[in-house]
């Protein structure tokens, strides 16, 4: 009985680790979130706090980590500030306070804290640093086939948050759906303000026009692009442009290659006798074409 009572003994041992992996788990799986949104104008002061913090807890643990894109650094870890924070941040219990904030700290700060017993509670700021837009570039084409595909293109990259985009048409606002529009309703388009993307399915000969965009964030004053001419056309103007300048190139290259071989002699009859080598060809030897006419020609004037 004995002997069985020590074969069985460990017997219950795996499962027991099995039920405090569960708890552990549980206890992470159970964690307190919370998350929220802060926004705070480029170069002014900026608090975030850390929900997660529990007073009642007994020494805890806090870390901070803040994440922007891909990218995960540790904030605040083993009781102090990470590079380059130091200078730029003070830390208590409950908050971080930036003295002042640029575009770069826009990204998400976590706050983890860990208490006696595997307590673990966990709190996320998403912050937005506001800045406004600049000044936004219009890609359009300068010329298009009608019953093609144009596509006009508006780009802005330091506006936080991102900017939304609209579209001018000689100055008058063009709506998101044309056939609302009488001004536009002959026209056949997409419009997509959070990418900037104006596309013309078929291009008609009614969007030539002058075109500019406007980027908006809400921070700031909206920013105008410059203007630029797109005309529709039935052909390719700038493709037949093109091309003839190219076939000119072409055509000037050989004159210049032509005129720079005689004027260095390449096909003069002196050039051939003086260059006898086997690589060369030989060139063959002058001389006047005899023929019976020119014989009998001779002797007529000879006989008078």
């Amino acid at each position: 009985m004995a002997g069985a009572a020590r074969r069985g003994g460990p017997g219950p041992r795996p499962l027991l680790w099995l039920v405090l992996l569960g708890v552990a788990a549980a206890s992470l799986v159970g964690a307190q979130v919370t998350s929220e949104t802060k926004e705070v104008p480029e170069n002014k002061p900026a608090d975030i706090p850390c929900s997660a913090y529990r007073s009642s807890w007994s020494n805890p643990r806090i870390e901070w980590k803040f994440q922007k894109g891909s990218s995960l650094v540790l904030f605040y870890y083993g009781g102090e500030l990470t590079e380059p924070y130091k200078n730029r941040v003070q830390f208590s219990p409950t908050t971080i306070h930036f003295n002042t904030v640029t575009r770069e700290d826009t990204g998400k700060y976590i706050c983890e804290v860990v208490g006696d017993g595997s307590h673990i509670a966990k709190s996320e700021v998403n912050l937005i640093v506001q800045v406004p837009p600049s000044k936004p570039v219009a890609h359009v084409p300068t010329s298009a086939t009608i019953g093609s595909k144009a596509v006009l293109r508006c780009t802005e990259t330091d506006g936080s948050p991102p900017p939304t985009f609209r579209w001018y048409k000689d100055s008058m606002l063009m709506p998101a759906n044309p056939k609302t529009s009488l001004t536009f309703r002959n026209s056949s388009y997409t419009l997509d303000p959070v990418t900037g993307e104006l596309i013309f399915e078929p291009l008609s000969g009614f969007d030539t026009g002058d075109y500019y965009c406007e980027a908006m964030n809400n921070v700031g004053s909206p920013q105008k692009s410059d203007v630029i001419h797109m005309e529709a056309s039935e052909v390719n103007v700038g493709g037949i442009v093109a091309a003839v300048v190219v076939l000119l190139m072409v055509l000037a290259l050989v004159a210049f290659g032509i005129w720079f071989a005689y004027s260095r002699g390449f096909f003069s009859s002196e050039y051939c006798a003086g260059h006898p080598g086997n690589h060369l060809p030989r060139c063959p030897p002058l001389s006047l074409p005899k023929t019976p006419l020119l014989f009998l020609s001779f002797q007529r004037e000879k006989s008078k």
